[in-house]
């Protein structure tokens, strides 16, 4: 089964499917409701940190948790994601759970471990997700499923350590971590948290500003 990809300029399927090397993706799932420059800071900082070979924004038709109301349909989203990161190649803007029967993070993460078997996947957060993570369907198994990283987002970082560190899950230095990928050495319950410069955009701040009237 071919993920279906959305982006503005071309329609290539990622790297990773036409490759048996074990490259290292990040994943970063979301609404992207819309896509704005604190999604490129956690994953440039993804990249930078953990030295991986690409990052997956996965756009969800719709997050469960979510009210539906305020949501941009799925292609806007899609195509706002593919504009804002036309210009940083190692990242490729996905929405797999459109073909799919649901849009549960914890199926899809076992649908991509059996598409793509020769991958070292990660799956990225903000700390503000990791604080509600809790209320996510089969969220444990989650974190068994592979590894994890937090990114820290202004005014959730006590919180989401705290959250995280009430899973299963072995807290690995990102260090510690990106060695372990090198090396592909990583076992799959483990996360960190990586910490240091924030960015304070959020997709609520960037609705309001698009709403608001002309001065």
């Amino acid at each position: 089964m071919a993920i279906h990809v959305r982006e503005v300029s071309k329609t290539t399927m990622p790297t990773v499917f036409h490759s048996r090397t074990r490259l290292k993706i990040g994943l970063l799932g979301g609404s992207f409701n819309p896509a704005h420059a604190g999604h490129l800071h956690m994953s440039q900082v993804a990249l930078r940190a953990l030295g991986l070979d690409q990052i997956w924004w996965l756009v969800t038709p719709q997050n469960p948790l979510k009210d539906q109301h305020m949501m941009m349909t799925l292609a806007d989203r899609c195509d706002a994601a593919s504009k804002i990161t036309k210009h940083h190649p190692q990242i490729k803007v996905l929405s797999p759970e459109e073909k799919r029967p649901d849009q549960l993070t914890y199926n899809t993460l076992i649908w991509l471990n059996k598409t793509c078997p020769h991958a070292q996947f990660i799956w990225l957060m903000g700390a503000d997700n990791m604080v509600q993570f809790s209320a996510w369907h089969r969220y444990r198994d989650i974190s068994a499923l592979m590894p994890m990283a937090v990114i820290d987002r202004p005014g959730f970082s006590y919180q989401a350590i705290s959250a995280g560190g009430k899973l299963s899950a072995q807290r690995l230095h990102p260090a510690r971590m990106a060695g372990l990928l090198a090396h592909r050495t990583l076992t799959d319950a483990s996360w960190c948290f990586i910490a240091g410069k924030r960015h304070n955009a959020s997709a609520t701040a960037v609705r309001a500003s698009l709403q608001s009237p002309m001065r």
